[in-house]
């Protein structure tokens, strides 16, 4: 494919640790009661304040009106959010906190998802109690974080996290750019929980929910934005992004989850400030890149992170096979590698996550089949040896008996051969060798630096957020074909996946779910 089908402005060099602050180049495209407890929802309350006055318009630095907004409060009947959507052990640190005397909220994205009637990811509280006095309500928790502080609430085996109005007032106007005043009409309870969500990043996560008055607060517009399927920030995106730079990966996690669209002004400056990103240490990327692939809208964000020029930053080797295949920026179409993440996404969800070392294997395992293309029944047989811990003959016999037909829209697959039982198992044992040689050039900045290297005008980026303990991880998922059958390793049986196992990085889980993703990629149902 021609470079300047992807018209690549400059080729700036993305180093791992760039100054804070940079010079940034552009990268252009072509293509209940005071003491209610929460249970099943009685009668909701009557909505007596459906709408509130306008904001008094804030100002920005350079003296602009900044058009914020009319707020709302809204009954959530009209939403058919029932408290029994939310999970016991937010409603067991709701009512704890109650039952005290503190005001609480939930707060974030899982008013938007209630809203939506999606199965929010996780619930987080807000309230009138301080920190101190949430660690005192209960026994296991803690508070973490210097900056933000928040606490931990542990139930069971759940973390619940509660934030304090208190700190948000601490950090309200720090490093922002708007000189704000008083919003006209409103009530001191009205001017803390609209100040808490001017603080988030974006509209449609700065609703609040209050389940026991059964209302929700919108103060920022973000119903409006839910009825638009649009994602856009609270303040300038320019803004926005430069003071919390992770807010660029979040948006597109959230538009890919939602299916939503950017709005104009932030779709500008996600592609133009994407490269701010890398003032994000690796664990904090590590973390940004799983909740967007382990989460059921891989797929989706990875056309998002392509699409607005992420991807040669944070997945080059991604990247090259995307311009390699002729793949355009805003390309409807498909492809393997696409493929292989669309079938994950169909056995995962928000509520039933997968271990990284997944979709780490996926890429390796994708790319050492871009690099050599193999026989459909190699593919076949070699994901049931990595299934049944390392038993190859066993995979050989159950592949042969395969009648479907394989997708030959992949260029990489090759076309079927007649081969022999010894060539088949050299050709296991070389993909097998093939994988793990790549995952190991996936963590060598030198090599991932070359990713993009035969396209001059493409930004160079030598970013490896995979630590030692995935790669070790990711490498046990495979080295069973190599080594043989694991003694003492029980093959799963049936199709059922145990999602705990799997969030925990059960080699038996990691194993299945592998398998059925590449079976069901190489043997679809309706074949082209």
């Amino acid at each position: 494919m021609a470079v300047s089908g992807l018209s690549f402005a400059c080729k700036p060099h993305f180093s791992l640790q760039p100054p804070l602050f940079r010079c940034f180049h552009k990268i252009r495209f072509g293509s209940v009661a005071a003491i209610e407890t929460l249970g099943e929802p009685d009668t909701f309350i009557k909505d007596n304040h459906s709408q509130s006055p306008d904001f008094s318009p804030g100002k920005t630095v350079s003296g602009e009106e900044s058009k914020l907004p009319q707020w709302k409060k809204l009954n959530s009947k009209d939403f058919g959010i029932s408290t029994s959507s939310i999970s016991k052990p937010t409603r067991k640190v709701l009512n704890g906190l109650k039952r005290k005397g503190y005001e609480v909220y939930l707060v974030g994205g899982c008013v938007r998802d209630l809203i939506l009637k999606r199965t929010p990811k996780d619930f987080d509280i807000i309230t009138t109690a301080e920190l101190r006095e949430v660690v005192r309500a209960f026994s296991r928790s803690e508070i973490i974080g210097k900056r933000f502080p928040i606490c931990h609430v542990h139930i069971g085996d759940t973390i619940v996290e509660v934030s304090s109005f208190s700190t948000s007032a601490r950090n309200f106007g720090r490093g922002l750019a708007y000189e704000l005043g008083k919003p006209a009409g409103c009530d001191k309870k009205d001017f803390v929980r609209w100040r808490n969500c001017l603080q988030r990043d974006f509209t449609i996560n700065g609703l609040m929910f209050d389940p026991y008055a059964r209302i929700i607060y919108d103060y920022m517009g973000g119903i409006e934005d839910i009825k638009k399927a649009k994602v856009q920030t609270i303040i300038s995106p320019s803004t926005s992004f430069q003071e919390d730079c992770a807010r660029i990966l979040r948006a597109i996690r959230v538009a890919a989850r939602l299916g939503f669209t950017f709005s104009r002004e932030t779709a500008h400056f996600v592609k133009n400030l994407s490269s701010l990103i890398l003032r994000l240490d690796k664990t904090r990327l590590l973390m940004e890149m799983n909740y967007m692939l382990a989460y059921g809208s891989a797929e989706a964000s990875l056309r998002l992170l392509w699409k607005f020029g992420l991807l040669e930053i944070l997945l080059p080797i991604q990247a090259a096979y995307f311009v390699q295949s002729g793949f355009r920026r805003r390309d409807k179409r498909s492809n393997m590698l696409l493929s292989l993440f669309s079938k994950m996404d169909r056995l995962l969800a928000p509520d039933r996550p997968c271990h990284s070392s997944l979709w780490v294997g996926i890429f390796a395992f994708h790319k050492a089949l871009s690099d050599k293309p193999r026989d459909p029944l190699v593919v076949a047989a070699f994901s049931l040896a990595v299934h049944n811990g390392g038993d190859i003959l066993e995979a050989i016999n159950i592949a042969k008996r395969i009648n479907k037909s394989h997708d030959s829209s992949f260029h990489e697959l090759s076309e079927p051969k007649n081969l022999e039982n010894q060539s088949l198992i050299d050709e296991i044992m070389d993909l097998a060798a093939s994988v793990k040689n790549t995952l190991f050039k996936m963590t060598d900045e030198h090599f991932v630096s070359q990713a993009m290297s035969a396209y001059p005008q493409a930004p160079v980026s030598d970013l490896v957020f995979i630590p030692l303990a995935l790669y070790l991880n990711v490498c046990k998922v495979f080295e069973c074909v190599t080594e043989g059958a694991e003694k003492g390793f029980v093959v799963k049986q049936g199709r059922r996946i145990d999602y705990e196992l799997l969030a925990l990085g059960s080699l038996r889980e990691i194993r299945h779910t592998f398998a059925r993703v590449v079976f069901d990629t190489v043997y679809p149902l309706n074949p082209t």
